[in-house]
């Protein structure tokens, strides 16, 4: 038998220990690098705890610090919001605001709900979730900054309210994180739609409006509760540069934010329009207008008037005025049209027009070409008047008994060192009163200056209502006393009212934002300050100086009017005053820096300013006639005998008139024609009225009727 051969398991043990030892290599390797890992981990969150809790402590040391400098937060409280002042035209319409907002606060659910959305859309589109900080958006605008170098805010609406409440416009990390402190108070006290609402109605919108009311009326005429989409999108676009994204400065940039905006309403579902072009052409022409506007002039005298009336008011307020914004803006086209002109050519820098009631409410005040330009009110800037204030020395003589049909002597005088000349450097020998005054005369008005005294020339004025303080010198007679155009409409309202002194007034009532009255004028027709007869005279030769005289270019055909030029030494001032049974108006033209002007005389562009304009603001008005003047004569339907006896002129103690003085101005007809024009009135119209070129003729013709029976 062979050898029995026993199995051996000595190649497949060799073979078994090689991969057991190659895998104990690996475990071993792959036990080391877990225990790297583990250590790596242990390590990172072990240092990123040890870190994190002293990067804790050093941010809440810095909250510490920098909230340790605010006041105690048991004294934090939300300040009221500064008043507004609405200025209001005597028909209602809002014509200004005054304060520190330029509008008034209104109730969340008040808005258009499309501002709101605008708003939030654009600014802080997760306000609803946040609670005063929003990481998310934080960090977004931190990696826009280092990534792009752009700047971008990361501050939520409650954070900008934050500041605007409590902080100044600073720009530092201490200021953000007190900001951030303060977010977080305003969180904690206030619900979302309370911070919205603050928010809303603080927030600069720019043109000088704050707050969305006076936003959407600055830009857009209207209140913020019929604000549309896209003028909502326009108006959260301003939040991000009030001032760079004017559309009054840049309309085309206004634009072009008001579509971001609209996107992103889009985005967060909010009803939107593609049409901003409307929006953006009526905000930038309501903005241009709400800084220049004519109105801005009087706005700046009602706020001042206000506290003198009813003193320091912590609430808002609204103003209604005697304003016609109508009037305002025909005041403020003559001015500028005249500028527009002859400025350049005739060396006219400024112009200025106030028109007031008989009474002496103030309808239009415009004290300059242009109110973004310059502030400067030049309706009240003291400057002489020049001729015209050749009515109070005529009237000063009217009242000791001249007539219009006096005669004085226009020759060359002197007095003292004085020595008054015509603006033409002529002399006309004897004239009437009536034509010296129409034409101008200054060496007439020396005389009857001189005749009655500078003293009582001066209490004249006084008694019509001027202010100013005149000195009684002989010049008074030229008008050399500095006074207003303000000064200068009163001084002319008693010719106009029946011979009544009034006080020129803006403001007809004051009362709270919830409809308390704390001011009411009380209705007054004014002093009787002249004499009915020397009323009479005044505006028969004021209407000659219209119609015949030196203010011919002001004539407003056929209506009753009376008014009187006035230039000042070396072409600085030029001037006309002149009015109607309606409106008293008074219009400046010259430099600011009293420098002279090239020709332009009261004759010339006042004149010519003041017919502009008081035509517009008689469209559909009846003709009526002056109360006191004698201009024209009513006539009854039937006159088969004169019932009444006028009352004769004062006679005048003056020599007959020489062969060689010049012709009056009017004609006296003869009594036939007289006759035929009475008859033919009476017949064919009844009760009309005849022109004062037939009065005297009519009187005496009536009188000899009377005497002899018919």
């Amino acid at each position: 038998m062979g050898r029995r051969t026993e199995p051996s398991f000595d190649k497949a043990e060799k073979r078994k220990v090689a991969p057991t030892r190659g895998k104990a290599k690996r475990g071993k390797k792959a036990a080391k690098s877990a225990r790297k890992r583990r250590g790596l981990i242990g390590f990172t969150f072990y240092w990123g705890t040890v870190l994190g809790l002293w990067g804790g402590i050093a941010v809440a040391g810095i909250f510490a610090f920098y909230a340790v400098q605010l006041p105690s937060a048991s004294t934090w409280v939300v300040p009221d919001r500064a008043p507004d002042m609405r200025i209001l035209a005597a028909n209602g319409t809002q014509l200004a605001n005054r304060g520190m907002t330029g509008g008034k606060a209104l109730r969340l659910e008040a808005m258009s709900p499309h501002i709101p959305n605008a708003v939030i859309a654009i600014e802080d589109r997760r306000f609803h979730t946040h609670f005063g900080f929003d990481p998310i958006g934080f960090g977004r605008a931190v990696a826009i900054n280092v990534t792009t170098g752009a700047r971008q805010g990361g501050s939520t609406l409650t954070q900008q309210l934050a500041k605007n409440l409590f902080l100044t416009p600073e720009r530092s990390y201490g200021r953000k994180v007190q900001e951030l402190i303060l977010a977080f108070w305003l969180e904690a006290n206030y619900s979302k739609a309370e911070i919205l609402e603050m928010y809303l109605n603080r927030v600069y919108f720019g043109a000088g409006a704050t707050g969305v009311d006076a936003a959407a009326r600055r830009y857009f005429g209207k209140s913020a509760a019929d604000v549309t989409p896209a003028e909502a999108a326009l108006l959260a676009g301003l939040l991000k540069a009030p001032s760079a994204l004017s559309p009054a400065r840049n309309p085309q940039k206004a634009k072009a934010r008001a579509k971001v905006v609209l996107t992103a309403m889009r985005r967060e579902g909010f009803p939107t329009t593609d049409d901003i072009d409307t929006p953006t052409m009526r905000a930038a022409a309501f903005a241009r207008y709400g800084r220049t506007g004519p109105q801005q002039y009087a706005a700046d005298m009602v706020a001042k008037r206000v506290e003198e009336l009813v003193g320091k008011v912590d609430d808002d307020l609204v103003v209604t005025t005697t304003l016609d914004p109508l009037l305002l803006d025909a005041a403020q086209a003559e001015i500028q049209a005249a500028l527009a002109s002859k400025g350049k050519t005739h060396s006219v820098g400024q112009g200025a027009l106030v028109s007031i009631t008989p009474k002496g409410a103030v309808r239009a005040l415009v004290g300059g070409s242009d109110y973004a330009g310059s502030q400067f009110n030049r309706a009240l800037a003291k400057r002489q008047p020049g001729s015209a204030f050749k009515p109070v020395v005529w009237l000063s003589a009217f009242e000791r008994g001249a007539v219009a049909d006096d005669i004085r002597v226009d020759e060359p005088v002197r007095y003292g060192n004085w020595a008054p000349v015509n603006y033409d450097r002529e002399f006309r020998g004897e004239v009437t009163l009536r034509e010296a005054f129409a034409r101008s005369l200054n060496t007439v008005s020396a005389k009857l200056t001189m005749e009655a005294g500078p003293k009582v020339i001066t209490r004249t004025a006084a008694l019509l209502g001027a202010d100013a303080k005149l000195a009684p010198h002989p010049s008074i007679a030229l008008g050399t006393g500095e006074m207003t155009l303000v000064d200068l409409a009163r001084l002319y309202a008693p010719f106009a009212n029946g011979g009544r002194r009034i006080e020129p007034y803006l403001i007809s009532e004051v009362r709270t934002g919830n409809g308390k009255v704390l001011y009411r004028r009380k209705a007054s027709d004014g002093e009787p300050v002249i004499t009915s007869r020397a009323l009479t005279e005044m505006n028969d030769v004021l209407a000659t100086a219209i119609q015949f005289g030196t203010g011919k270019n002001a004539s407003l055909g056929s209506r009753p009017a009376g008014g009187k030029t006035g230039t000042t030494q070396g072409l600085r001032d030029a001037l006309f005053v002149g009015y109607t049974a309606d409106l008293v108006t008074a219009v400046w033209f010259g430099n600011d820096d009293n420098s002279p002007m090239k020709k332009v005389t009261g004759a010339t562009l006042p004149a010519i300013a003041w017919r502009g304009f008081m035509t517009t603001a008689h469209i559909e008005k009846e003709m009526s006639p002056i109360p006191g003047a004698a201009e024209v004569v009513a006539l009854p339907i039937s006159i088969p005998r004169p019932t009444f006896r006028p009352q004769s002129r004062v006679a005048s103690s003056r020599p007959a008139p020489s062969a060689n003085v010049q012709p009056r101005i009017e004609e006296v007809p003869q009594r036939n024609e007289l006759r035929e024009r009475m008859t033919r009135i009476v017949m064919e119209q009844g009760a009309k009225v005849v022109q004062r070129s037939t009065r005297r003729a009519l009187i005496e013709f009536l009188k000899r009727e009377e005497q002899s029976g018919g």
